[in-house]
């Protein structure tokens, strides 16, 4: 099992919400066991009415290991059911949270559930407060970056653009926590073009100072983004010519 290195400040109850969450972290770590003892879990579990706060029939006292903690963190977070997920983690007595506090298992549990709650200030802490594995960080890093977005739509009270997310981005770094510095070069020219071509839709005549935080956003140079938007605009009256043409050969 993954653990994290440091206790985050947030590691306890969580409050409840009703908001729906789009970020599940995985880790793809396995319980060992028997299989009909995972089963006969799994049944357990299942048989929580929705909405009911008492868990603990699902493990008697003494019998909690951190091996069964986690498959039934998995269990609920593969169901994309944060809100049995948050009425799981407020049902377990405060001691046994303690002992399994530095468990990456249950810190991203918390992470998730603060993200659907809308309780951006306490997620960030638990990012910010912990060290996670190399491969339960991407979903994190989505998640920081989200929860920043959303903040900044809120304030704005507009969606954000290619552009506008960059700048977001950039003003809010991730955490050594959950990112190495390494960059991600997945996909990056469709990426780029991507970021133009929404702006391109906004307006073809972009100023120097757009172009330059549309070359940093897509990580270009500003010429390659002003030879771009020229190419672009060529392109586009080329193919309304030549549409024009047509229709009037038409008539």
């Amino acid at each position: 099992a993954g653990h994290a290195q440091h206790v985050p400040r947030s590691a306890g109850h969580v409050q409840r919400g009703s908001g729906h969450a789009h970020h599940m972290v995985r880790n793809p770590g396995h319980v060992r066991g028997p299989r009909d003892n995972k089963d006969h879990v799994l049944q357990k579990l299942m048989s929580v009415p929705h909405g009911c706060d008492d868990f603990s029939q699902v493990f008697p006292e003494g019998s909690f290991t951190e091996a069964q903690f986690e498959f039934v963190l998995r269990e609920l977070e593969s169901r994309g059911d944060l809100g049995a997920l948050e009425r799981y983690l407020n049902s377990i007595p405060p001691h046994i949270l303690h002992q399994f506090e530095s468990n990456e298992f249950l810190v991203s549990a918390l992470a998730a559930v603060k993200f659907s709650n809308g309780e951006y200030r306490e997620l960030y802490g638990i990012l910010e407060d912990s060290h996670f594995a190399k491969v339960s960080r991407a979903p994190l890093q989505q998640m920081w970056h989200d929860a920043h977005y959303k903040e900044a739509e809120r304030l704005r009270g507009r969606p954000l653009g290619a552009v506008d997310k960059y700048r977001v981005r950039k003003k809010y770094p991730l955490p050594k926590s959950i990112w190495d510095g390494s960059q991600n070069n997945h996909c990056f020219k469709e990426k780029a073009r991507s970021i133009l071509r929404e702006w391109y839709i906004q307006n073809p005549y972009p100023a120097p100072n757009v172009k330059r935080d549309l070359a940093e956003a897509a990580g270009l140079t500003p010429t390659q983004v002003s030879n771009w938007f020229k190419n672009r605009r060529q392109r586009d009256r080329a193919a309304s010519a030549k549409n024009k043409k047509e229709m009037m050969s038409i008539a």
